[in-house]
Formats: structure tokens, C-alpha cells, sequence
């Protein structure tokens, strides 16, 4: 898959500053450096400062669930860090319940408003 520079330029104009702040911490790992370039000159356009990126990344990684490759765990319903697990039941058009499964949630989208302590998911058993 080839990079789209201008497309991804486009993106990061209208993106809104948090998920700019986001991209370039919890998720920079998985990045193109190009992409990360231009985000974090979006960033010094709109006034954020390095120390505001420091204490965004810091209380994301507080709270969120932490891959093994250094990124976090996305929403399964946005593209929010994750902050704990729940085992809900995976549905067909929406509607059947199929089987239960374990997803991952923002604080926007989790049932529970407090973050889970233990971040790994339950057992699927």
C-alpha cells in the first residue's frame, strides 16, 4: 500500500487536536514518520506546546491498555485508547447474539465509568 501524503495532510488538518495528540503518543509507534512529521507541525500550529504532548502521553499510558508493541489498544467503537476490557455478546447485523466476546473501550464507551486495575482481558472460558 502506497503512502498518500497529500490525503494524509488533508486528515490531519481536519482532524480534531486530540486525536493529533493521541497519534503522535500512545499510538506513535505504528506511524509513518512522514505522518509524524506533519502532525506534530499541526500541533505547533495550533498553539500546543512539547510540555502539553508530555502530559498527554503520560496520563494516556497511565490509563490505557498498553500493547506488546508499544501502541495502545484502540476502542472497538472509535479510535480512542482503550482503557479497559468488557465481555459483551458479538452480534449478527447488530441484532442476533451470537457468542460472547471481549472488547476493548474508551472511557466514551465503556459501561463502567472507573478504568479496569487489571487491564488484560478476562478469560474467554
Amino acid at each position: 500500500m502506497q503512502f498518500d501524503l497529500k490525503r494524509v495532510a488533508e486528515f490531519i488538518r481536519k482532524a480534531e487536536t486530540e486525536e493529533l495528540l493521541d497519534r503522535v503518543t500512545v499510538y506513535r509507534e505504528g506511524m509513518e514518520p512522514a505522518a509524524l512529521d506533519l502532525m506534530e507541525g499541526e500541533l505547533d500550529r495550533r498553539g500546543v506546546s512539547r510540555a502539553e504532548i508530555a502530559d498527554h502521553d503520560a496520563k494516556r499510558r497511565a490509563t490505557a491498555i498498553m500493547l506488546p508493541d508499544g501502541t495502545a489498544a484502540r476502542c472497538s467503537c472509535c479510535s480512542r485508547p482503550a482503557v479497559r476490557h468488557e465481555r459483551r455478546w458479538y452480534r449478527v447485523f447488530g441484532l442476533l447474539p451470537v457468542f460472547p466476546k471481549v472488547f476493548a473501550y474508551c472511557e466514551l464507551h465503556s459501561r463502567s465509568s472507573e478504568p479496569s486495575a487489571n487491564p488484560n482481558p478476562p478469560d474467554a472460558s
